[in-house]
């Protein structure tokens, strides 16, 4: 049915007067399949790459990335928001996915770790995060705690130091992580706590001080397939492909660390 259908869309074109191209009769007849991945927005730089790798091999394949928040993805999803994939930067989020019956089938991939970054030119020595009490800093970025996994990661460290409260009129919430960044960057913040992935795709900013990992949770980025999708089959593809050699040497290459 579909060869007589694209047969007659190219006899059409032929009648009016179009060129048809041996690409242009392939394309007729098959139409690439979208997976929709919602990710963590400091996976972007890594994704966006293994999807180029990956499209390549899978030609009718469309990956189409939602990048924001954890929290915020698992919103969407939880109310029905077209997803196939959900990748996220903390394990309460795929938890409440899992305990919703959403997710068909999860896997811990990646780990990663917890720094301060202050920008590029800044003077400032900094041994512990106490010292953000300072009158040096003025602003600090942190994701909101509520939606972004690394707003909770440093949520629970300043609150292991004692500083959390203090520090209530400094803080500047972010959406996400790259909006963290973001802040820094453009001097709209003194200080920020992101990935250490995110620091190390900017020039504008320098890692401070990496927190130390025993005043936080373990901060563990799971993949998971999501039950309602349409494309089961072509997501568990990518869902493996992510899990191979090739993609975990593009996950390491930008910091990330592997759970395995």
């Amino acid at each position: 049915m579909l060869k007589k259908w694209a047969m007659l869309v190219i006899s059409f074109l032929l009648v009016s007067g179009i060129s048809v191209s041996p690409v242009d009769r392939v394309q007729a007849a098959a139409k690439k399949t979208e997976i929709i991945v919602s990710a963590a927005a400091s996976l972007q730089d890594s994704l966006d790459k293994i999807a180029v790798q990956y499209e390549k091999l899978h030609p009718d394949i469309d990956l189409v990335f939602n990048y924001g928040a954890s929290g915020t993805l698992q919103k969407q999803i939880e109310q029905g928001a077209p997803a196939d994939l959900f990748f996220s930067a903390g394990d309460k989020q795929m938890t409440a996915l899992i305990g919703g019956g959403l997710i068909s089938e999860n896997k811990q991939l990646l780990k990663n770790q917890l720094v301060l970054i202050v920008p590029s030119n800044s003077k400032t020595a900094i041994t512990t995060i106490t010292q953000l009490t300072d009158k040096a800093f003025k602003k600090v970025a942190v994701g909101q705690p509520e939606s972004v996994p690394a707003g909770q990661y440093a949520q629970q460290s300043l609150t292991a130091k004692k500083v959390w409260d203090t520090l209530q009129n400094k803080l500047v919430f972010a959406k996400d992580v790259r909006q963290v960044l973001s802040y820094v960057e453009t001097g709209n913040a003194d200080a920020g706590f992101v990935y250490k992935t995110d620091a190390l795709t900017s020039k504008k900013v320098k890692i401070a001080l990496t927190v130390g990992g025993h005043v936080h949770k373990a901060i563990n980025y799971p993949v998971g397939i999501i039950r309602e999708s349409d494309h089961q089959a072509e997501a568990k593809a990518f869902y493996n492909y992510v899990q191979t050699k090739a993609a975990g040497s593009i996950f390491t290459s930008y910091g990330f660390s592997l759970a395995n």
